[in-house]
């Protein structure tokens, strides 16, 4: 019964306090804004302007609806913009997937810029997988996942946006810290400390010890990377990290990098989106920034 128009009339008539001048902002004709007011009269059972001597003066029941009117046609008029900034990829909720621990600092780097240039995109982490990354961002749980294991598939896009060494972190009096380069022999005796990831999917497990036959003496999981490093430091444990992570964090802990056997381990990271939302600008920004970002090593 009562419609967006009805609003912008009593608005009108309350700003312009003539039925000619109102019709004009509205572009209606006289007899149109009148014949829709009257009609709205009828169905609500009470006037809602009177006229009083040249002018229009609206009486409670349209000075209700001019107060209606200041709260939600605002409101109707942000809606509009921001459908219309989601038509045109400048609005929305960019939720990014992780399957790499210590990439979460480097997303840090990447959000603060990203989130100033985008201020109507909202971004949602999702760290800890209970589920695939490749099978939320098939199924439009995540809209971008960040993984240095990328499997490529049809219907999905992976794009390399930063190259790094995974090395071997040790403490700073340990006997590996002086050597040039470690071989699998050299963990035997060692505790190994990871991240919470099963073994088959860390690369000194599958790119370093698995093909040499070798298991070390102990493995224990850690979630926190400060404390993996403070164990580290403590000599209760060897760790493998990315060779940038590790020079961002020599200055709070007292820990040495060791290339992981003479040719080291090199890595890439990931950005995975679904090919068809290749377009949308503010998922192109977000790989455009992440690929801009400065890292050490």
């Amino acid at each position: 019964m009562l419609e967006i128009i009805h609003l912008e009339i009593i608005q009108e008539l309350d700003k312009q306090k003539s039925l000619t001048k109102a019709a004009e902002t509205l572009c209606l004709s006289q007899s149109a804004l009148s014949h829709t007011i009257k009609k709205l009269e009828q169905q609500l059972g009470v006037a809602l302007w009177v006229r009083d001597g040249r002018y229009l003066r609206l009486t409670q029941a349209g000075l209700y609806l001019l107060s209606l009117s200041s709260r939600i046609l605002p409101q109707l008029n942000h809606a509009e913009m921001m459908i219309q900034q989601y038509a045109e990829g400048k609005a929305g909720n960019l939720r990014i997937g992780l399957e790499c621990y210590p990439c979460y600092q480097w997303l840090l780097k990447v959000v603060s810029p990203y989130l100033e240039a985008w201020p109507n995109i909202d971004i949602d982490v999702k760290q800890k997988f209970k589920f695939g990354g490749l099978d939320a961002l098939e199924n439009y749980e995540i809209d971008l996942l960040v993984t240095p294991d990328p499997i490529f598939k049809e219907d999905l896009l992976f794009q390399p946006v930063f190259d790094y060494e995974q090395i071997l972190v040790v403490g700073k009096n340990h006997p590996l810290k002086d050597k040039k380069y470690i071989q699998p022999t050299d963990l035997l005796n060692e505790i190994l400390i990871t991240y919470p990831v099963p073994a088959d999917r860390l690369d000194i497990y599958s790119q370093f010890l698995i093909p040499a036959g070798i298991v070390p003496h102990q493995h224990k999981t850690i979630e926190t990377t400060d404390i993996i490093l403070q164990m580290v430091e403590s000599h209760r444990g060897v760790t493998a990290l990315p060779l940038w992570l590790v020079k961002e964090n020599m200055k709070q802990f007292k820990i040495a990098p060791v290339r992981l056997g003479k040719h080291g381990i090199s890595k890439h990271i990931h950005v995975g989106i679904r090919k068809k939302d290749q377009e949308l600008s503010y998922i192109q920004s977000f790989i455009d920034q992440a690929m801009a970002v400065e890292l050490y090593g």
